[in-house]
Order: C-alpha cells, then sequence, then structure tokens
C-alpha cells in the first residue's frame, strides 16, 4: 500500500476516531440541553463555525498550516506515513464505541514525537488542575447563589437572552478546540496543506460531524449526561465559557499541544465537587466516585499512550526488518 493512500487513511481514521472522542466532550452540554431541536439545525451551526476557523487558520498562517503552529515540535515523518502510525486511531476507535474518554493528544501525537510526550502530560496535567480549581473557586463562591437558583427554577423554559448566550459560548468554546485539537488530526499530513486537501478535510469534518450529531453525541454522551444540570442551557453556558477560556489561556501559553479531554473532565469534576457542598441534590458519595471513575479513565488512556509509544516503534522495526 503506497504512503499516500496510507496518509489518507490515517488522516480519515484520526478525523473519524477524534471526532467521536472529542467533539461529544465539547459540544456535550450544546447536544443535552438542546436535544429538543432538529440535530441538523445544530450541524449547520457547528459546522459554519468549523469551516471559518479552519479556513482562517490555513490562510493566515502564510504557509499553509492547519494546525495553528501545533505541529511546530512534531514533525512529518522522513519515512512518510506507514501502518506504524494508523495503529493509535483504530485504537482511539475501539476505546470511543466503549464510551471511555481517553485523550486523543497522547494516544495520537505520541507516536509521532514519543519525546514530546512529557512536555504534553505537564501541560495537560496544569490544564485538569487549573480547570479543576477554578470550577470549584467559580462555583463555590461566584455562582453558588447561581447554581442554586438553576436548580430551582430547572423546569421553566428559558429565555431568549439565555438561548443566545448559550449559542454565542458554544461558538466561542468550539473554535478554541479546534485551535488546540485540528494538530491531531492534521498530523497525518504534510505541515503545508494543499488546497485540495483542505477541501477535502473540510468534507470529511462536516459529514463526521453531521454523524455525530445525528446520534446525538454517541457512548462518550452518557458521561456527560450524569453531571448535574447539564441539559439547563444556563448550566451548559457557564460550563462552555469557563472551558472555552481555559483553553484560550494555554493556547496562548504555548504551542505545545495538550489534553483537552484533560481540560473538560477537570473542569465537570471541579463543578461536580463544588455543587456537592451546597445542593441537597449532589451526592457526595457519588460524586466522588464518578470523579474516581473518569480520573481512572484518563489514566487507562495514558498508559495505553505510553505503551504504544514504547513499543509500537520497536514491533514495526522488527516486523520490518524480519521481513527482509
Amino acid at each position: 500500500m503506497s504512503i499516500e493512500i496510507l496518509m489518507v487513511i490515517g488522516f480519515c481514521l484520526a478525523a473519524y476516531s477524534i471526532v467521536g472522542n472529542d467533539v461529544p466532550q465539547t459540544l456535550g452540554t450544546f447536544i443535552s440541553s438542546n436535544s429538543h431541536r432538529p440535530w441538523w439545525v445544530l450541524w449547520i451551526y457547528i459546522s459554519t463555525i468549523l469551516v471559518v476557523v479552519l479556513t482562517y487558520g490555513w490562510i493566515s498562517s502564510g504557509v499553509g498550516d492547519a494546525s495553528y503552529g501545533r505541529l511546530e515540535t512534531i514533525p512529518f515523518p522522513a519515512e512518510g506515513i506507514t501502518w506504524l502510525y494508523v495503529v493509535p486511531p483504530v485504537l482511539l476507535l475501539i476505546l470511543t464505541r466503549y464510551g471511555i474518554p481517553v485523550s486523543t493528544t497522547f494516544l495520537v501525537l505520541t507516536i509521532f514525537s514519543p519525546t514530546s510526550l512529557g512536555s504534553m502530560m505537564v501541560k495537560s496535567m496544569m490544564g485538569y488542575a487549573v480547570a479543576f480549581v477554578v470550577a470549584i473557586v467559580v462555583y463555590r463562591f461566584v455562582m453558588k447563589g447561581m447554581a442554586e437558583y438553576f436548580a430551582k427554577t430547572r423546569n421553566h423554559p428559558p429565555s431568549h437572552f439565555w438561548i443566545g448566550l448559550q449559542w454565542l459560548s458554544t461558538g466561542f468554546l468550539w473554535s478554541q478546540w479546534l485551535i488546540q485539537d485540528l494538530a491531531n488530526i492534521f498530523v497525518y499530513v504534510p505541515r503545508q496543506v494543499p488546497l485540495e486537501f483542505l477541501i477535502f478535510a473540510i468534507a470529511v469534518f462536516v459529514t463526521l460531524i453531521g454523524v455525530v450529531l445525528y446520534q446525538r453525541g454517541g457512548a462518550i454522551q452518557k458521561i456527560i449526561d450524569t453531571k448535574t444540570g447539564v441539559t439547563d442551557i444556563r448550566s451548559a453556558t457557564v460550563i462552555d465559557f469557563m472551558y472555552g477560556a481555559i483553553l484560550l489561556v494555554f493556547k496562548e501559553w504555548s504551542n505545545i499541544p495538550m489534553s483537552t479531554t484533560w481540560v473538560f473532565l477537570g473542569l465537570l469534576a471541579g463543578r461536580e465537587f463544588a455543587m456537592s457542598l451546597f445542593l441537597s441534590e449532589v451526592n457526595k458519595y457519588r460524586t466522588s466516585r464518578n470523579v474516581s471513575k473518569d480520573a481512572m479513565k484518563l489514566m487507562f488512556g495514558l498508559a495505553m499512550s505510553v505503551i504504544l509509544a514504547t513499543t509500537l516503534p520497536a514491533a514495526y522495526e522488527f516486523i520490518t526488518n524480519f521481513g527482509k
């Protein structure tokens, strides 16, 4: 199989697996709180933002870089794309099917640059810690009264103000996620992406997002739906603004790729923990159990990434030499 065909296969598999795993995490609260709306309405909105962000990044880079500079420290393989690089997205597809929110950054990018694992891990852990602490502070001291009000009036129809604000916050968050995670997909193509491939990539993304929204998020969505009040548009709006703001801060901090999954689960964990302190509907024992369960899934994904980074290259070299 030629290197060009493997490159396209790797790109498509990465796009499919990452969209299926990460998009529900990013748009989960938006999907939950808009479950009464036709899926294609959400699809048009989300796809429009994707086209704008991707095209702007490609044009503004001056060299056709669609990853917003996130791949500066991860060069395209000199030997091209081989089957070695196709394994991680296949594994990610399997894990996503079972609703395991692993980090695509660790699972995919580590194979291309094992030496980058340490810096990506440090930045991602900082992202989790910052999101966790910020969520606790905001919901315990700033949002306490508002969160209690949201809980009491959850069954009331939302105002047009909150509906508009939620769609705005989702657009902001979605754009920040794309800037962070496009690198996990475009790592499979040369760093200067031709216009024809950009058009192909947009078509692939728009189609896959349509599938995810048609399925209302799939298996990963079940994790979001277990959190308190995420179907409330007002609560979803606050979560999305906080998540987007944290990603924006880390984007400006450095171009080192990071796990948005860790930031997302850190934010939800801190929110649940803070709300368990003042809302009787949030069970402290269940909150601790869910946070621990999510953390274990993150550790499992990280362990898989480390194992792949250390064993797959050696296995590839052995099989290649053995066939000679």
